[in-house]
């Protein structure tokens, strides 16, 4: 009688242990998936499993807390609006210049801000910690402007690459926190499981961002034809 007493209580720890890290694994899932947002999916979609997608991301949490990310001081943050507003105007005349100026300028805020920026794959894995739901407009941006130092960029194509750039650009300039967030649970997480992506990933474009960079395509344009019938 006593063995199944002992039997039976060693088999309701077991499953109150078990209940209780199925419930752990769940809350650390969710949490994670709102940390990331679509870097979430975009990982399980890059890796075998979950519980390898899901791993990687804790790393980058964790190394993301190492970091000394600060917020800018208001006098910096204007300087930086300042630099863009010439970066956009100049897309009027030299379009591909000014991509180049814009790349540049959102890794100066980056390193302002604290984050390393020796490699665009590193850069993408910190920022992914905070800046999640912006990363693919800086993926865009960035594909963009190596297709433009090539020469193999239209002039439509910078421009959605403005866009991007200032997607990432103005959240990195707007954050006043930090980046500060919860503290990263380094225990294990969930058992491997086959990822299902429900999408693609991609943040919506600002309406005023397309709108701002759209018109001084439209006006590099007018500008154009009106040199080419001065030309004739």
């Amino acid at each position: 009688m006593t063995i199944t007493w002992v039997a039976v209580v060693v088999a309701a720890v077991v499953a109150i242990l078990a209940v209780g890290y199925l419930v752990t694994q769940q809350q650390r899932r969710h949490r994670l998936q709102e940390r990331f947002g679509p870097e979430y999916e975009r990982t399980l979609s890059e890796r075998d499993n979950r519980r390898e997608a899901e791993q990687e991301l804790l790393e980058r949490e964790q190394r993301h807390a190492k970091l000394d990310i600060r917020p800018l001081a208001p006098e910096t943050r204007s300087t930086y609006s300042k630099k863009w507003t010439e970066v956009q105007e100049r897309f009027v005349d030299a379009p591909g210049f000014a991509v180049t100026e814009a790349d540049h300028l959102v890794t100066a805020v980056m390193a302002d801000r604290g984050y390393p920026t020796e490699g665009f794959e590193q850069q993408v894995s910190d920022l992914s910690v905070v800046h999640g739901q912006t990363l693919d407009h800086y993926r865009q941006a960035h594909e963009i402007s190596s297709r433009a130092a090539r020469q193999e960029a239209s002039t439509e194509e910078l421009r959605q690459a403005m866009v991007h750039y200032r997607a990432l650009f103005e959240e990195l300039l707007e954050d006043t926190t930090g980046g500060e967030r919860e503290t990263v649970d380094p225990g294990t997480v969930d058992a491997d499981r086959r990822a299902t992506v429900d999408g693609n990933g991609r943040g919506a474009v600002d309406p005023d961002h397309r709108a701002a960079v759209d018109d001084d395509a439209r006006l590099a344009e007018d500008r154009t034809a009106h040199r080419n019938t001065q030309g004739g």
